[in-house]
């Protein structure tokens, strides 16, 4: 009789533990279903653009990014008072801002992420639509005008060489369209537009095949100018201050329309622009965050994860990311960018 008496105290005692824990969960902090609690507040989150296009133009289309940053975080448990949006005067501007903590969040390429990954940690790479055009050949890219997309995503791109409608330009065109090789004074003539040292398809991408052909770089050209955008380098080219450019390889979509009517040209940039170099594919840019931020806590990084995956698959969200030809993320770890860190090494050994 006694024996059963404890059996009996013993499981009332373990219902009443389990109902407990029950009645606990219910009374408790909201859970996500990663566990992050809902209680958690962030004050102010500052999200930072590289100026691959006009600094107003990436404002303007970037700003609904912040209501759809601060409703997807509530979902994801994070509650965000304030998101600010800035474009940075550089592509090194908005690293070193990711390095010092003075920017919670970074779009950039993967060519300025090596370059800062000491303040910056990698958590998003972006995907794109896939082109019809992919060859190595630049004549094959001529062959096959315009460059338009498909329905495939894809991991990486390829900068391209453009000649422009300058005598100069159309030179070199004639001469790859015929099939004939370049050779270095044929480049070297030339008036060339690049972008910062640190944008992969606008610098480094461009001087790894320059070195991979002549045994030179772009610091080795006679006549090479700087842009601030790939803006810059299109009105440049279409002006004919500029004989070559190179920029990223759908670039010439993006401004389809602004060569006619910003640029004034009479004839559309299909008409007047040919490829006349490819580089080998680059992987495409990155949503980076500091590392040098207290608020970067693995939780926080993951719901942000989270967070831009669902936007972009949104209407609204494709049109925010848009503005940098993006049209997906996906979960990127470091070492995604260790082919980018040895284009680095090289660069760096060519300017010693």
């Amino acid at each position: 009789m006694k024996n059963k008496l404890m059996l009996l105290l013993s499981l009332v005692l373990i219902i009443g533990i389990i109902s407990g824990c029950g009645s606990s969960s219910k009374s408790g902090p909201d859970k996500k279903s990663n566990g992050s609690s809902s209680s958690k507040t962030i004050d102010d989150l500052k999200v930072s653009f590289v100026p691959s296009k006009d600094p107003d133009q990436i404002i303007t289309a970037t700003d609904p990014l912040k209501k759809l940053l601060k409703d997807q975080l509530k979902k994801e448990g994070y509650t965000v008072n304030k998101v600010d949006i800035d474009v940075g005067t550089t592509y090194e501007a908005v690293g070193e801002a990711l390095d010092a903590g003075t920017t919670d969040i970074g779009f950039i390429p993967g060519g300025t992420y090596v370059l800062y990954d000491k303040g910056a940690d990698v958590i998003l790479t972006a995907t794109r639509a896939g082109l019809n055009n992919d060859s190595d050949n630049p004549k094959d890219w001529n062959d096959n005008k315009p460059t338009t997309g498909t329905d495939k995503q894809a991991s990486y791109y390829r900068a391209l060489f453009i000649a422009g409608p300058s005598k100069k330009g159309q030179e070199l065109a004639k001469k790859v369209n015929s099939g004939q090789q370049l050779t270095w004074n044929d480049l070297n003539s030339a008036n060339w537009a690049v972008m910062s040292s640190s944008s992969s398809a606008g610098y480094i991408y461009p001087t790894l095949w320059l070195q991979d052909k002549y045994k030179k770089g772009i610091t080795d050209l006679a006549h090479v100018t700087q842009s601030d955008s790939y803006g810059s380098s299109f009105a440049r080219l279409a002006s004919g201050q500029a004989d070559v450019i190179v920029v990223y390889a759908d670039a010439r979509r993006d401004f389809e329309k602004s060569w006619t009517t910003d640029y004034k040209r009479s004839k559309s940039i299909w008409d007047e622009t040919n490829v006349i170099g490819v580089t080998q594919p680059i992987y495409n840019d990155t949503i980076s965050v500091s590392k040098n931020d207290p608020k970067m806590t693995p939780a926080f990084k993951k719901a942000l994860q989270d967070a831009f995956i669902s936007i972009a698959k949104t209407d609204a969200g494709k049109k925010v990311i848009a503005v940098y030809s993006h049209e997906g993320y996906k979960v990127a770890k470091s070492s995604d960018y260790d082919g980018e860190r040895k284009a680095q090494e090289l660069l760096q050994s060519l300017n010693k």
